[in-house]
């Protein structure tokens, strides 16, 4: 069920307790690996270790290599007016912003598939 959350955490738990969890790390693999941007997380990584993962590479994605940054973004679908809602502060808020948006579009693309699949 897609509905509005508060946070990655809240988000997390709920793709659990719909048991789509390991659809959205195979998703998250496979848009970080179009978009040609490294990211590594075991199998069985909680909820918890995977906020903080994805919170990271955005940072060091926007401090250090923003182009990659930029067609991350684009392959995973994420609104530029969405991005543009975020409150300008520091670099480390704003990667927090931008993983949840991340999450919340990844979580989209695996509860359509799941839900409209045959």
């Amino acid at each position: 069920m897609l509905s509005n959350f508060n946070n990655s955490l809240e988000l997390l738990e709920v793709i659990q307790k719909e048991q789509l969890y390991n659809e959205l790390l195979i998703q998250l693999r496979k848009d970080f690996e179009l978009a040609n941007v490294p990211i590594k997380f075991p199998s069985d990584v909680a909820p918890q270790e995977l906020k903080s993962i994805i919170h990271e590479k955005i940072y060091f994605l926007i401090v250090e290599r923003f182009q990659d940054y930029l067609n991350l973004l684009y392959v995973v679908d994420i609104s530029e007016q969405e991005v543009k809602k975020i409150v300008p502060s520091d670099v480390v808020d704003i990667s927090a912003e931008v993983s949840f948006l991340l999450l919340k579009r990844e979580w989209q693309k695996v509860w359509y598939r799941s839900k409209y699949s045959t």
